[in-house]
Protein backbone atom coordinates (compact mmCIF):
# COMPACT_ATOMS: atom_id res chain seq x y z
CA UNK A 1 0.00 0.00 0.00
CA UNK A 2 1.20 3.50 -0.54
CA UNK A 3 0.36 6.31 1.89
CA UNK A 4 0.58 10.05 1.29
CA UNK A 5 0.82 12.84 3.24
CA UNK A 6 0.30 16.43 2.36
CA UNK A 7 0.11 19.65 3.92
CA UNK A 8 -1.54 22.63 2.01
CA UNK A 9 -0.57 26.16 3.64
CA UNK A 10 -3.23 28.30 3.37
CA UNK A 11 -4.37 32.42 3.65
CA UNK A 12 -6.04 32.87 7.09
CA UNK A 13 -8.66 34.80 5.40
CA UNK A 14 -9.18 32.14 2.96
CA UNK A 15 -9.58 29.13 5.36
CA UNK A 16 -13.33 29.05 4.54
CA UNK A 17 -12.75 29.00 0.81
CA UNK A 18 -9.93 25.90 1.61
CA UNK A 19 -11.91 23.90 3.86
CA UNK A 20 -15.09 24.38 1.07
CA UNK A 21 -12.71 23.02 -1.79
CA UNK A 22 -11.69 20.11 0.10
CA UNK A 23 -14.81 19.21 1.21
CA UNK A 24 -16.03 19.04 -2.53
CA UNK A 25 -12.60 16.90 -3.07
CA UNK A 26 -13.38 14.25 -0.26
CA UNK A 27 -17.19 13.29 -1.71
CA UNK A 28 -15.60 12.75 -5.28
CA UNK A 29 -12.56 10.72 -3.36
CA UNK A 30 -15.06 8.66 -1.24
CA UNK A 31 -15.70 7.34 -4.82
CA UNK A 32 -12.47 6.17 -5.98
CA UNK A 33 -11.70 2.46 -6.10
CA UNK A 34 -8.43 2.53 -5.17
CA UNK A 35 -8.49 5.07 -2.59
CA UNK A 36 -9.09 3.45 1.16
CA UNK A 37 -8.72 6.17 3.02
CA UNK A 38 -8.56 9.98 3.00
CA UNK A 39 -9.21 12.56 6.00
CA UNK A 40 -8.36 15.93 5.73
CA UNK A 41 -7.40 17.86 9.21
CA UNK A 42 -6.19 20.95 10.75
CA UNK A 43 -3.53 21.00 13.33
CA UNK A 44 -4.10 22.55 16.59
CA UNK A 45 -0.50 24.46 15.89
CA UNK A 46 -1.05 25.36 13.05
CA UNK A 47 -4.86 25.74 11.89
CA UNK A 48 -3.79 27.61 8.69
CA UNK A 49 -2.44 24.53 6.90
CA UNK A 50 -4.99 21.58 6.08
CA UNK A 51 -3.17 18.10 6.46
CA UNK A 52 -4.37 15.25 4.31
CA UNK A 53 -3.37 11.61 5.13
CA UNK A 54 -4.09 8.94 2.36
CA UNK A 55 -3.98 5.70 2.07
CA UNK A 56 -3.82 3.56 -1.84
CA UNK A 57 -4.49 0.33 -2.65
CA UNK A 58 -0.92 0.95 -4.91
CA UNK A 59 0.81 3.70 -6.74
CA UNK A 60 -1.47 3.18 -9.78
CA UNK A 61 -4.60 4.39 -7.46
CA UNK A 62 -2.23 7.06 -6.20
CA UNK A 63 -1.82 7.95 -10.16
CA UNK A 64 -5.31 7.73 -11.17
CA UNK A 65 -6.31 9.98 -8.10
CA UNK A 66 -3.96 12.37 -9.52
CA UNK A 67 -5.69 12.11 -12.98
CA UNK A 68 -9.14 12.75 -11.60
CA UNK A 69 -11.08 15.56 -12.80
CA UNK A 70 -12.14 16.36 -9.34
CA UNK A 71 -8.55 16.71 -8.30
CA UNK A 72 -7.33 18.43 -11.28
CA UNK A 73 -9.99 20.97 -10.38
CA UNK A 74 -9.32 21.33 -6.95
CA UNK A 75 -5.82 22.18 -7.64
CA UNK A 76 -6.56 24.70 -9.78
CA UNK A 77 -8.47 26.53 -6.98
CA UNK A 78 -5.69 26.05 -4.39
CA UNK A 79 -4.08 28.56 -6.64
CA UNK A 80 -6.63 30.91 -5.18
CA UNK A 81 -6.14 30.00 -1.35
CA UNK A 82 -2.69 28.51 -0.46
CA UNK A 83 -0.35 30.43 1.34
CA UNK A 84 2.65 28.86 -0.23
CA UNK A 85 3.55 25.39 -1.93
CA UNK A 86 1.73 21.92 -0.96
CA UNK A 87 4.40 19.58 0.63
CA UNK A 88 3.62 15.99 -0.79
CA UNK A 89 5.42 12.73 0.92
CA UNK A 90 4.66 9.55 -0.36
CA UNK A 91 5.35 6.34 1.52
CA UNK A 92 5.27 2.68 1.34
CA UNK A 93 2.95 1.29 3.84
CA UNK A 94 4.69 -1.47 5.93
CA UNK A 95 2.15 -3.98 6.58
CA UNK A 96 2.57 -6.35 9.96
CA UNK A 97 2.73 -9.48 9.86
Amino acid sequence: MIAVIAKIPVQPEKKQEALDAVKTLMSHVAKEEGTLFYSVNVSEEDPNTLVMIERYRDRDALNEHGSTPHFKEFMGQAGSFAAGKPEIKVYEEIEAV
